[in-house]
């Protein structure tokens, strides 16, 4: 109902009609002088009216409720409109209330007290006093107190206590219209006319700055109990005086922050409250929740410290006011305690007396003076304690059951350890089937990790025992429900720590019966997040994971692995998902001794369900790939580090070191041992702190990994039974792993050379066995500690420092093999290649030694050819290029393929057209019977690959000397430009496809990369051709073609040999 309708509706009538009638009763003398003893002859009219009112509203407890307010904010604002004297012109314009009010007769407070205290309004009449502002709320105070001390009946005395203790329960938080209201008429009816204008707040707060009188609430309620003592007749009202006044003195004086009461303590309190409650029909139709939300105030009223001190009494003061109350009625007898069955009033006294003794053994260790006041007070009340020898009843299991699960249903305040008392304790004394109802109605409670840890610890004890198998079910489910709710930090915590009780999380303390159905969740959930791919959300996959790995880890991680690996394209997206779930990562408070004990789970769920069974390539590739991705650093640490799901060092303890120091190792295993190696390796970035790999046997590993490479010159024999052979594929891994590993270990090294003396020279003794080559790649583990060591030949043909280098005698290199010691130490490194080239010893003024040099290194590069990988060879073709350039590899060049030198500028191409012909020799020589049986097939096909590579090196050199259409401007035509060297071009091409046939026609097995490579020297002839059409005449391209076909024809594999037809036919 809106505010016009109630102020002028049929309730409002028969209000107006009660005080019409009242009125009249009260004359001659208006009601406005109305005095207390009149009340009981005048004041039925009105109270007649009120009750009817009220008894239309049975139904409805809460619109009864306001009805109560609007009466008393009605009649109080009449009150004070009529002390005010307020002007009728003015308040028709500012009183909200003006309808109503001006239909009443003037009334005094004393009609308001009598009202009050007949129909028992106590609580309205508090809320209605705090709208006051703190000296007019004194005021008021001081006229109840002085009302009710005039001719003071025991009817009196309760509402003097009543309201006592319901201002100390304080006001409620939420405010309604009609609080909003009076409190407006408070403002406007008791301030000075030039503090008040309508445009002010209205809601008035005390204003601790402004001067008090030396009155205070505390003074006036314990001096008003004070003087009217002597009336009170009622043991009770003695019990509900006596703990006003010690519940006040503790709030006001002895306490300075709000008393914590143990969760168990505090239902109990409640509990035995709400029961003495319903059991004294205190309740009046408010439900549970309500009756809960009231004896929490007055349990909070009793231990918070009071807002406004006290300014008009002393403590000593209130002590020894309190010792008059008490001698006066212990001399009646009115504070003889009851023996059994105590009233609700005798326990609260209790309970005040045992808080305030306590408080006071404090106080009296610290007060100097005036100690006999407190001495005696100690002494009455420890007296009165001593009397009071009752039991203190405990609420019934149930009844604290009833109470608990209407605060979780109605969420109220003040509870919140609650839900964790729940979850442990309660959960064994209540009824089972209303514990699991009530967690399922309120599980937004318990959405806290440790609440979530706590249910579940509470599901393992009841697994222990015979708990009924449905209900320990569904308590699971709702865990797990709760749990899929939490913030993702929280799941992360809360998964570490299921992870640090059991590797199969919950699971591994639940019994089979509650966990079936748990795979084709795991199914269903994975399934889900691949067949959703990238387009699905990443948090939704994330939830989804966590909420199955909560409950068995080991299963889920598992799964992912197997995913990860089997499914195409999903190890990313499976990889980003585990990067958002740390909690899987480690356990807790786990160090690095127990990891090491205890393999990572990661590692685990892949060695289990992985590393054994991947069957194909793209299997291998996906592993790796999901690899690398959980090892970037993706999560930050405590210490705000960042840290990788999966760490490198745990990567190498779980999966390297184990196949190195295995006596059976699955030699199928070593390529993807060596290119996971590979992958960690090339983790560590260049500023990367790489402690860790020093805690990974990092000797042993080189030691192992150079055995290895020196095994790598044996890679086209057949390996003896039970040996293992690298292929030359992984001889550039192996390389790249030494030199990575090499470098990372020289770092720390350096850094504390004396702690790691020792093992480098267990290190440099271990690998003296090994071919001399091999420790040029771990030079970067010992740095200055040893010098290079090359074999004694190679000094003779290279000017080298003996401070850095010395020679070695080794039966393989005698007189003459220092050109094929230099070549392989070209190979090794740009560092070394660079030395080399600076100090090969070389008269270029002798043309029989240039020609000699150039003989011997064809020779040598010819000796180590199949045995180097594509980035050796690459370094080799450098020192080739740099040497031809330097005019000290003699090359001539041979018109073998044309009858006639063509009039043309080849300046710019005799390199290529030089390294061309040495490579042309040198397959000569290699195909020629004298090393016919040194290589297998695939060892034939290798070199084809790197001949291939080289060829394609030069066609690209050659390319660069002329601009394509992709290349040239579109304002300049290709033919216009007069430096163009097309026809030059077209003929160093010719010259390559011949050399390139001619090589392929040697080789055994014609190597398809070799055909291919005739292909795009064909494919760029074409290109050149048309973009520069006036390069050749018609005569000039037939003549071409023709040349061309009749080098082809010399293919023997007819298929290849019908593709370049073809091809030369476009031309």
């Amino acid at each position: 109902m809106d505010q016009e309708s109630w102020l002028s509706c049929e309730k409002t009538a028969v209000l107006q009609g009660g005080f019409l009638l009242a009125n009249q009763l009260s004359q001659p003398a208006p009601l406005s002088a109305l005095r207390k003893e009149d009340w009981e002859r005048v004041g039925r009219p009105i109270v007649q009216a009120v009750t009817e009112i009220c008894a239309q509203l049975c139904g409805s407890n809460q619109e009864c409720h306001q009805w109560r307010k609007k009466i008393v904010c009605i009649i109080w604002s009449k009150v004070l409109e009529v002390e005010q004297g307020v002007d009728t012109d003015v308040s028709w314009k500012e009183n909200q209330l003006f309808a109503v009010l001006s239909s009443l007769p003037d009334i005094n407070h004393e009609v308001l007290f009598e009202l009050v205290k007949s129909m028992g309004f106590f609580s309205i009449y508090v809320e209605f006093l705090q709208s006051f502002q703190a000296a007019a709320q004194c005021k008021e105070l001081e006229r109840l107190v002085k009302h009710v001390t005039h001719e003071c009946t025991d009817e009196d005395v309760k509402f003097l206590l009543e309201v006592w203790w319901k201002l100390m329960k304080g006001r409620r938080e939420e405010l309604d219209s009609l609080d909003q209201i009076f409190i407006t008429q408070c403002a406007r009816l008791t301030q000075n006319p030039s503090d008040y204008s309508p445009q002010a707040s209205k809601r008035f707060k005390p204003d601790p700055d402004s001067v008090m009188s030396n009155t205070c609430m505390f003074s006036i309620l314990f001096q008003g109990l004070n003087n009217i003592k002597e009336y009170v007749t009622s043991a009770e009202l003695c019990y509900f005086g006596l703990s006003n006044c010690l519940d006040m003195l503790y709030t006001s004086y002895l306490i300075d922050h709000e008393t914590d009461l143990p969760t168990e303590v505090k239902l109990q309190n409640i509990a035995r409250l709400v029961s003495l409650q319903k059991i004294n029909n205190v309740w009046k139709g408010a439900d549970l929740t309500q009756a809960i939300c009231q004896a929490q105030r007055d349990l909070v009223a009793c231990l918070t410290p009071a807002q406004n001190k006290p300014s008009g009494m002393t403590l000593i003061q209130a002590m020894q006011t309190l010792l008059e109350i008490i001698s006066s009625w212990e001399v009646k007898g009115l504070l003889m305690m009851p023996t059994h069955d105590p009233s609700v009033l005798a326990i609260r006294l209790k309970e005040s007396l045992c808080r305030v003794l306590k408080s006071l053994e404090l106080l009296s260790e610290n007060m100097d003076g005036n100690g006999q006041t407190l001495f005696s007070l100690k002494k009455t009340l420890k007296g009165l304690l001593a009397s009071s020898s009752f039991t203190v009843p405990e609420s019934s299991p149930s009844e604290i059951e009833s109470v608990v699960m209407a605060i979780l249903d109605g969420n109220v305040k003040g509870f919140q350890d609650l839900p964790k008392l729940y979850a442990s304790k309660l959960s064994q004394t209540f009824s089972k089937t209303e514990w699991l109802s009530c967690l399922e109605r309120n599980k937004h409670a318990f959405q806290q990790r440790d609440l979530v840890m706590t249910l579940a610890s509470t599901l393992i004890a009841e697994c222990q025992s015979d708990a009924d198998v449905k209900q320990a079910k569904k308590l699971k489910d709702i865990i797990v429900d709760i749990y899929s709710h939490l913030p993702l930090h929280d799941q992360n915590v809360a998964l570490s720590e299921i992870l640090s009780l059991s590797r199969k999380g919950l699971h591994g303390f639940l019994p089979s019966s509650l966990t079936a159905g748990y795979d084709e969740e795991l199914n269903l959930a994975f399934n889900s997040i691949i067949q959703s791919g990238a387009k699905g959300s990443l948090s939704s996959a994330v939830s989804a994971v966590a909420r199955v790995a909560f409950q068995n880890p080991e299963a889920t991680l598992s799964r992912c692995c197997q995913m990860a690996v089997v499914n195409l394209g999903a190890h990313t997206l499976l990889a980003q998902i585990l990067q958002q779930l740390p909690g899987l990562r480690t356990s807790p408070g786990d160090s690095k001794e127990m990891r090491k004990k205890e393999q990572n789970l990661l590692c685990r769920c892949l060695h289990s369900t992985v590393w054994n069974k991947l069957s194909s390539p793209q299997e291998e590739d996906q592993f790796l790939q999901f690899f690398s991705i959980l090892m970037e650093p993706s999560m930050v640490g405590q210490t705000e580090e960042k840290l990788s799901f999966l760490s490198p060092e745990e990567a190498v303890q779980a999966f390297i070191l184990p196949y190195f120091s295995s006596s059976t190792s699955n030699s199928s295993k070593l390529e993807l041992c060596l290119r996971l190696l590979h992958c960690i390796l090339s983790s560590i970035s260049s500023d990367d702190t790489s402690l860790w790999i020093m805690n990974c046997s990092p000797f042993p590993l080189l030691y192992c990994l150079a055995q290895l490479l020196n095994s790598c010159s044996r890679c086209w024999e057949q390996p003896a039974e039970g040996n293992t052979v690298l292929s030359i594929e992984y001889k550039e891994v192996l390389i790249s792993i030494v030199n990575t590993l090499g470098k990372t270990v020289g770092k720390e090294v350096a850094l504390a050379p004396s702690s790691w003396s020792r093992a480098l020279s267990w290190l440099y003794g271990k690998v003296e066995e090994l071919d001399w080559t091999v420790r040029f790649h771990l030079k970067e583990v010992w740095r200055e500690h040893f010098k290079y060591e090359v074999p004694s030949s190679l000094m003779a043909v290279c000017e080298l420092s003996e401070q850095e280098w010395s020679g070695l005698v080794l039966p393989h290199y005698g007189q003459g093999t220092g050109l094929l010691a230099w070549v392989e130490c070209c190979c090794l490194s740009d560092h070394i290649q660079a030395t080399m080239l600076d100090s090969l010893s070389l008269n270029l003024l002798n043309p029989d030694e240039v020609n000699m040099f150039s003989k011997g290194l064809m020779v040598a590069v010819l000796q180590i050819l199949p045995w180097c990988t594509a980035g050796e060879w690459d370094k080799l073709l450098n020192v080739l290029r740099n040497l031809l350039h330097a005019d000290k590899l003699h090359v001539p060049y041979s018109l073998e393929y044309v009858d006639f030198l063509p009039l043309l500028d080849l300046r710019s191409f005799a390199c290529n057209l030089r390294l061309s012909v040495f490579l042309l020799r040198l397959f000569q020589l290699l195909c020629g019977s004298s090393c016919a049986d040194w290589l297998p097939p695939h060892g034939w096909a290798h070199v084809g690959r790197l001949y291939a590579a080289a060829v394609r090196g030069i066609i690209n050199s050659v390319k660069d000397k002329v601009p394509l259409p992709s290349t040239v401007t579109s304002s300049t035509s290709p033919d216009g430009n007069s430096d163009v060297l097309s026809k030059e071009v077209l003929f160093v091409l010719t010259q390559l496809f011949c050399h390139v046939v001619h090589v392929q026609v040697m080789m055994p097995g014609q190597p398809e990369p070799l055909f291919l490579c005739a292909l795009e020297i064909l494919s760029n002839y074409e290109a050149v051709l048309a973009a520069y059409p006036k390069s050749s005449t018609a005569l000039q391209g037939a003549d071409t073609r023709h040349f061309l076909t009749t080098i082809a024809d010399n293919v023997q594999c007819t298929e290849m040999r019908v593709v370049l037809h073809q091809k030369i036919a476009q031309l």
